[in-house]
């Protein structure tokens, strides 16, 4: 398997600092990427919603929520740290295919319902600053899509560069929104002692908890933190983990004060005016210029509102990338799964606001965190299994009174979401016209999750971690060839990026050379890393593919060819042309995987790019 958001791993340097402050900088970053999530627009919907409802009395569940939120991230981040995998790897590590195509689908819908809520926030800024309808304002979110392409061509800091920067801009707005709705602070400090008041603030209270605990960050964290280099030793593993813990406490503290002050805006302006009913965010922005006396206060609420959709839109499609990664073990072009992310969320919300018209976004955001909510158990429960795991952890593991608080926490959620759907299915059964319908469909569904999500508690107490030590070589470098020449002596280069494509290439070329012939098997390490630094990177894939490429040379010497191998850096269509170039070679075999027309699109192509660019003869073996 390889390592997780391979193109930025292992790029970020924490060695050789001479300071520790400049130590403990080169450390922060990642949990400001993961921060973001939890000051998203779904959290503006169920806060705004809370707020202008109960009031003050909602702050505790937030407070709540950053506890549970620091305490699992830094489980994520240790995972990550320790291991060198991410959530998603360590369970296709553990559970069987089947489980994990559903924690897989689950995690996707996770994500689908987390970037509909930056969809429609990010469209809702647009329209109140711009006052461009709702439908054209979520049409102009697609334009984000190559935001993404372009942050992380420029390398993993300048991507936290630019969200560091849109945090700042959230904090500060909320800052002076403080500053003109002046709260209660005697009744700030009640609103910290816990209680539920009623069916519905139970409702807002769990889309609270999904909003702020979202599952897909446990799945991003664990994937960040691999960014950092760090001595792999006792010593550097346990300074990492301190460090990070530190990022975390200061990245999500800063969360919850902005979560804190949405609510506290809502109540110290809507509730205190008795208008419980302004849960959308537009009505938000509205009634605050009159309520609050000035123009600033809708301004900034709106700007802010564009930086937070825009800063988790970029963080909610690195964890589609993680989770397709680990769960599969696919790649595709990320700006293909950027699209495909965006679509699925502005499709139905396009639909919804066609038919039932824009007063419903507020509704559609709750809903969209009510479903994270619903999906954190599925997450949650496999981290505190990893990382309570002695032999995973390497030594590393939770201790025991760590494990109880994980576990607590996992049994809020999960009960908390219960009760949730209990309520729903009760009421819709209560309601339908046609009940038999959802015993057919919805009960045993919701018996079938419920199974699911007991398996992935008892699973690993009786079950041994399966040690499933991957490559990216599917065929396990068992290459079947034939030795039969049909011209010899020939100096032939033949490129490998070790997969079926190879059996082909290398089969067709070995008919053609026979055991005269000399051969240079080429190689391009193309992650991010790779492009920046060239021979000087050293990084997981550049061991493996050195490793690989070792390994056929002596499978093939074994058989008596001369073959040999070169190591190339960078863009495949850049430095092949490069490499056979500067050689003395009679021809160059290429293997295709088969694909064409819109596999060519999603998983990219080389072959057009460098024909051109060659001075000998350039055959193609097609799957």
């Amino acid at each position: 398997m390889g390592k997780s958001l391979e193109e930025v791993n292992q790029s970020v340097s924490t060695q050789n600092k001479k300071t520790v402050f400049r130590k403990i900088l080169a450390f922060f970053g990642p949990a400001y990427l993961v921060s973001v999530g939890y000051m998203d627009p779904g959290n503006w919907a169920t806060d705004i919603a809370g707020g202008s409802q109960f009031g003050y009395t909602l702050l505790w569940v937030l407070l709540m929520s950053n506890m549970m939120a620091l305490l699992l991230q830094s489980l994520s981040a240790r995972l990550g740290i320790v291991t060198q995998r991410d959530l998603a790897q360590a369970s296709r590590e553990t559970y069987s295919p089947f489980i994990n195509y559903i924690l897989y689908f689950l995690a996707e819908i996770a994500i689908a319902a987390c970037d509909l809520a930056e969809v429609l926030g990010m469209a809702i800024g647009i329209n109140l600053l711009f006052d461009i309808p709702l439908v054209e304002a979520v049409m102009i979110t697609v334009l984000d899509t190559f935001l993404l392409l372009f942050l992380i061509n420029k390398g993993i800091r300048k991507m936290e560069a630019f969200i560091i920067a849109l945090v700042m801009i959230i904090g500060m707005s909320f800052i002076f929104e403080m500053i003109f709705a002046q709260p209660e602070m005697g009744k700030v400090m009640y609103g910290l002692i816990p209680s539920i008041p009623s069916e519905t603030a139970l409702y807002i209270a769990i889309g609270i908890i999904g909003a702020t605990v979202m599952p897909h960050n446990l799945y991003l964290h664990s994937s960040l933190v691999q960014t950092r280099k760090y001595s792999r030793n006792e010593a550097g593993i346990k300074q990492a983990l301190k460090y990070n813990f530190i990022d975390s406490a200061i990245a999500l503290n800063l969360a919850f004060f902005v979560n804190a002050a949405i609510l506290i805006l809502a109540a110290a302006t809507f509730y205190k005016h008795g208008m419980h009913e302004v849960a959308e965010i537009q009505d938000a922005y509205r009634f605050l210029q009159p309520l609050l006396g000035t123009k600033w206060a809708p301004i900034l609420f709106a700007v802010a509102l564009i930086a937070a959709g825009q800063s988790s839109t970029v963080t909610g499609t690195l964890a589609g990338q993680i989770v397709m990664e680990g769960y599969l073990n696919l790649r595709i072009q990320p700006w293909v799964r950027r699209i495909i992310t965006r679509l699925i969320a502005i499709v139905p919300a396009v639909i919804v606001i066609l038919i039932y018209g824009e007063s419903v976004t507020g509704k559609l955001l709750i809903l969209s965190q009510v479903i994270l909510s619903l999906q954190l158990g599925f997450a949650i429960i496999p981290l505190i299994h990893f990382v309570s795991d002695k032999s995973k952890m390497k030594g590393f593991h939770i201790g025991k009174a760590t494990q109880v608080a994980a576990w607590l926490i996992a049994v809020i959620i999960v009960s908390l979401n219960a009760k949730l759907v209990y309520s729903e299915i009760q009421g819709w059964l209560e309601t339908s016209d046609n009940p038999i319908v959802l015993w057919l469909t919805v009960v045993p569904l919701t018996f079938g999750f419920l199974f699911l999500l007991l398996y992935i508690v008892i699973k690993p107490f009786f079950s041994k971690p399966r040690l499933n030590i991957e490559n990216h070589s599917p065929h396990d470098m068992n290459l079947k060839f034939t030795e039969t020449a049909v011209q010899d002596n020939k100096n032939i280069a033949i490129t490998v990026d070790f997969s079926f494509a190879d059996e082909n290439a290398i089969n067709y070329a070995f008919k053609m050379g026979g055991k005269e012939a000399k051969y240079t098997l080429i190689h391009v390490v193309e992650s991010v890393g790779a492009m920046m630094y060239g021979k000087q990177i050293d990084d997981h894939e550049t061991t493996i593919d050195e490793k690989l490429l070792k390994e056929y040379k002596l499978m093939f010497r074994e058989k008596g060819f001369h073959v040999k191998t070169v190591l190339g850096f960078g863009e495949p269509n850049k430095v092949i042309p490069n490499l056979v170039n500067k050689g003395d070679f009679d021809i160059l075999i290429m293997g295709t995987h088969g694909h064409t027309g819109m596999k060519d699109l999603l998983f990219g192509t080389t072959v057009d790019r460098l024909r051109h660019k060659i001075t000998i003869p350039l055959l193609i073996v097609k799957k």
